[in-house]
């Protein structure tokens, strides 16, 4: 009876040891130590941008005990500001925080990810990635790249930009050297515009040595810490090329193919986050920026109505251009343009009636 017991015992305790030690390979696997490299196109000074890789990061961390670790890379530490999507691409670095319109030259379906145009606002492009056809459409595209891209931020819609001289008519577009990001130097050019892409750590310099007649960037609170004031006084508004701006994380897209379930539940979820937080820092930051910047005696102006018109008939001409020679484009344009269609439905009911009435009263108060 007591050999028995005692056999019995030795079974289950080879069952238990057999089961430890299939259980702790699946645990490492499902587990595995990473350190990946995440580089990006803004300068450490943009608490809002870079602090938003910084944000993703942490939580990365923090939800895998310490397993999956991202080193942060500012922009021109590991490769210039403006070819964060080339080294994903190429697989220098597994990851980047860029803004899609910089690759326009790859192929400027890019910048529809971004910001384009008379486009969506902020919440019409989550609405449209997280609902719509977006996140579809940029898996499709990225793939062609060797990208997996995931909404990380974005800056509201943006100002016009800093120009040396007033800008009350088109006329005084012409011949104008403006550093503008993404597809708005297309549109611009046919107003006369010479456009140019310049990193953000490099616009200061540039407006210093006349190099560039006018730029623009973000808004106050980020305009403010680039300093621009400080060269010129006249700040324009709206930054009708970008009713809002969508940042994505760009993930080299083998890696991303490899990385466990969890790890990809958990680099989703921290770059929804960040994608929220990046927003609530602008919305949160500008208002003060705005009241410094007017108090340094910043000019603020709005774009006339006549050369709003002039910029969305441009706009409109290069998008029926662009479409009519590049499919992907057309695909992706059409699907904005009909999202956009059926959200100002909604919001010229409930949104703008609200938002314009307490505008109203606030500025009776």
């Amino acid at each position: 009876m007591q050999r028995r017991k005692f056999l019995a015992a030795i079974g289950t305790g080879a069952a238990a040891a057999a089961a430890s030690t299939v259980a702790k390979p699946a645990i490492a696997q499902s587990m595995p130590e990473l350190k990946w490299r995440l580089t990006m196109s803004w300068p450490k000074s943009l608490d809002t941008l870079y602090g938003s890789c910084e944000t993703f990061s942490k939580y990365v961390s923090e939800a895998t005990d310490g397993k999956f670790q991202i080193q942060l890379f500012a922009g021109g530490e590991i490769v210039p500001a403006l070819q964060a999507l080339d080294a994903v691409q190429n697989g220098t670095v597994e990851m980047a925080h860029s803004a899609q319109y910089y690759y326009i030259g790859k192929d400027p379906t890019w910048a529809l990810f971004c910001a384009t145009p008379f486009g969506l606002n902020t919440r019409m492009q989550n609405a449209w990635f997280y609902e719509g056809d977006g996140q579809t459409l940029i898996d499709e595209f990225g793939a062609k790249f060797n990208t997996k891209c995931l909404l990380m931020g974005n800056t509201g819609a943006q100002m016009g930009g800093w120009f040396k001289k007033e800008i009350n008519t088109v006329d005084d577009l012409k011949g104008l050297k403006m550093r503008i990001g993404g597809w708005a130097g297309k549109t611009l050019g046919k107003l006369g515009v010479v456009a140019q892409q310049i990193a953000g750590g490099d616009i200061y310099p540039a407006l210093e040595k006349g190099t560039i007649d006018a730029t623009e960037w973000v808004g106050p609170y980020d305009d403010e810490k680039l300093g621009f004031y400080k060269i010129v006084k006249f700040y324009y508004y709206p930054g009708w090329w970008e009713g809002g701006t969508t940042n994505h994380l760009l993930i080299n897209l083998p890696k991303w193919n490899e990385l466990p379930k969890a790890y990809k539940a958990v680099v989703t979820a921290a770059a929804g986050f960040a994608n929220v937080e990046e927003t609530a820092r602008y919305d949160a930051r500008n208002p003060q920026a705005l009241k410094r910047l007017v108090a340094n005696g910043v000019q603020l102006r709005p774009f006339s109505t006549a050369i709003m018109e002039a910029c969305l008939k441009a706009s409109n001409e290069v998008n029926a251009e662009t479409s009519a020679v590049n499919p992907s484009y057309k695909k992706v344009w059409d699907s904005i343009a009909a999202f956009r269609r059926d959200e100002y439905l909604w919001w010229q009911v409930a949104e703008y009636g609200y938002d314009s009435f307490m505008i109203r009263t606030a500025a009776r108060s």
